[in-house]
């Protein structure tokens, strides 16, 4: 039985070993010695064969390396010089080849990767000089930048400072004309809308990316473009300073028509956003179609018609305005001869020999007179309305006290009292109220040289007649209340003598508690007779005491009327 070969692993496998593997294979089979020495002849040519195989491809690779190296020093030489950088070595070193590569390798990378960066960076600047360029020219798109448009050998900072600084310049020129569009766009929108014109029309016609019909494209800023915007701009700020001053005549006379016809505010209120343009400057007025061709048009009808309607109005506004002239003149209770006035304008309007104008002129001028006129005598004329109402309260107080029953217990008979007392007050101030109108109507005489009329009568010869008037009725009220006192004294003096019905037969539904409460208002005021009385009073009133109810029923109003007309 033949013996297994020995197992071996690979990681100790040698020439020597797997001979002697193969000896024990051989001896196995039982080769002869001559086919074994012509298998070790193949062997040993076979591995000469593979020797010089890797000695050729080593010898090459060696080559290859050498010329790597020899190109690399190159085109770092070159990119060097496109870079401007001098501060990088290029020298491959000392050691073996693969030191030389590790060496060289990562300096060429580096270099490759800034010139490449380099290379972007000047395409971009160039891209956007080129586009501004087209812009600016009025172009629009630019045709585009490529590699070719690069000069490879001059990649230095020296020349990308220059692209920089060419982009920075063409930026800024840029800026400032969109800064020139924008303004300009700005102006003509806001005058446009003033005078109600088609912005976009306008725009459009200048160049379609003003208006935003060119897809997008941004706005054209070319040197044509530009001097296009401004003569619009300068066209349409004539067109408004031209509306405006239209505008301003028409309103300026629309305004003396109103005045002239005198056309009620409410209806001028709907011409009041040209109104407002009367005193304006052009740069003043920016309210949307305030200067249209439509508002033009308005107040221009507006005038027409005013006009037409101007002759048939004159002859109503003159007699309007002595009405006006009349009223001031009623209202100050002064006096005119209104039906001469009237005649007279009427000869003059129907004679067509006045101008309309003029006569309204003069009658606003006696109008302003009057007024002044009129102004001077208010303070008299409010000195008046207080005197006459006080001698009003007189005349209501003297009928007041008249009055037997106005201490009953009635509805509203203590507003009646309330209102006495007032009276009473503003009654006791009428001489004095009297005497300063009097000299205040005497001094307006003396600064004026005229006599103070009114309601036709002399002011003065008024007052004077009410002095003597008032004075007469005082005298006939002083009169009456000493008639009344002795009668009272005297039916005093019989009661307590004979007595009287009253004490046993009382009226009718009435009782001495209604005599109480008739006397209750002003009960602190029955002592006032005997104060004015003396002791004779109080005596009498002691000797009715006695007799209880024998006093008559109005007793206390009686006396309270005796002590009230005393005090006024």
């Amino acid at each position: 039985m033949a013996s297994t070969p020995p197992s071996f692993s690979p990681s100790r496998t040698t020439c020597a070993s797997l001979l002697r593997q193969l000896q024990v294979i051989w001896d196995e089979i039982g080769e002869s010695d001559t086919d074994r020495d012509n298998m070790l002849l193949q062997l040993e040519q076979e591995c000469l064969d593979i020797y010089y195989r890797k000695v050729e491809q080593t010898r090459k690779h060696k080559a290859d390396l050498n010329k790597w190296l020899d190109d690399a020093e190159s085109e770092l030489a070159d990119i060097v010089s496109s870079l401007g950088d001098d501060c990088v070595s290029i020298s491959r070193g000392k050691g073996t080849l693969k030191q030389q590569l590790a060496n060289i390798r990562p300096v060429l990378e580096d270099l490759k990767s800034r010139k490449a960066e380099r290379v972007e960076e000047i395409l971009e600047i160039k891209s956007q000089i080129s586009q501004i360029c087209a812009e600016i020219a009025g172009c629009g798109q630019s045709k585009g930048v490529t590699d070719q448009d690069v000069d490879q050998c001059d990649l230095t900072m020296e020349k990308l400072g220059e692209l920089k600084s060419h982009l920075h310049e063409l930026q800024n020129e840029k800026i400032l004309r969109q800064q020139k569009v924008k303004s300009h766009i700005s102006t003509i929108s806001e005058i446009s809308a003033v005078m109600s014109i088609d912005i976009w029309k306008t725009l459009n016609d200048i160049h379609p990316s003003l208006s935003g019909s060119s897809n997008g494209a941004p706005q054209c800023i070319s040197n044509d473009t530009l001097a296009r915007l401004t003569g619009v701009v300068l066209s349409l700020k004539q067109e408004k300073q031209q509306r405006l001053q239209k505008v301003q005549e028409l309103v300026k006379f629309l305004v003396e028509l109103w005045d002239l016809m005198e056309i009620p505010i409410d209806e001028q209120k709907a011409f009041s956003h040209v109104t407002r343009l009367i005193s304006a400057s052009v740069d003043e007025v920016s309210t949307q179609g305030g200067l249209s061709a439509d508002v033009i048009e308005q107040v221009e009808v507006e005038v027409q018609q005013l006009n037409v309607l101007k002759a048939s109005k004159m002859k109503e506004l003159v007699f309007k305005r002595q009405n006006e002239l009349e009223e001031i003149y009623r209202g100050v209770h002064m006096d005119m001869d209104s039906e001469a006035a009237r005649q007279t304008l009427t000869s003059l309007t129907e004679s067509g020999n006045v101008d309309m104008s003029e006569l309204l002129q003069s009658m606003d001028e006696q109008i302003r007179k009057a007024k002044e006129q009129a102004l001077s005598r208010r303070d008299i004329l409010d000195r008046v309305e207080k005197w006459k109402f006080a001698a009003e309260e007189e005349k209501w107080l003297d009928e007041y006290e008249r009055d037997q029953n106005r201490y009953s217990a009635v509805k509203g008979a203590h507003k009646n009292l309330k209102r006495a007392e007032k009276a009473r007050i503003l009654v006791s101030k009428i001489p004095s109220v009297v005497e300063n109108l009097t000299a205040k109507v005497k001094a307006w005489e003396t600064e004026k040289g005229i006599p103070f009329l009114y309601e036709k009568v002399l002011l003065l010869n008024s007052l004077d007649e009410y002095n003597v008037q008032r004075q007469l009725r005082e005298e006939e009220k002083r009169k009456s209340r000493e008639q009344k006192r002795l009668n009272e004294q005297l039916a005093v003096e019989q009661e307590a003598m004979f007595g009287s019905k009253s004490a046993t037969k009382k009226p009718l539904n009435q009782s001495s508690h209604v005599n109480t409460l008739a006397g209750t208002p002003n009960g602190r005021r029955m002592h006032t007779p005997s104060g004015r009385y003396g002791t004779s009073g109080a005596k009498d009133r002691r000797e009715s005491g006695r007799v209880n109810n024998i006093i008559p029923v109005n007793y206390v109003a009686l006396a309270k009327d005796d002590s009230v007309s005393r005090g006024s």
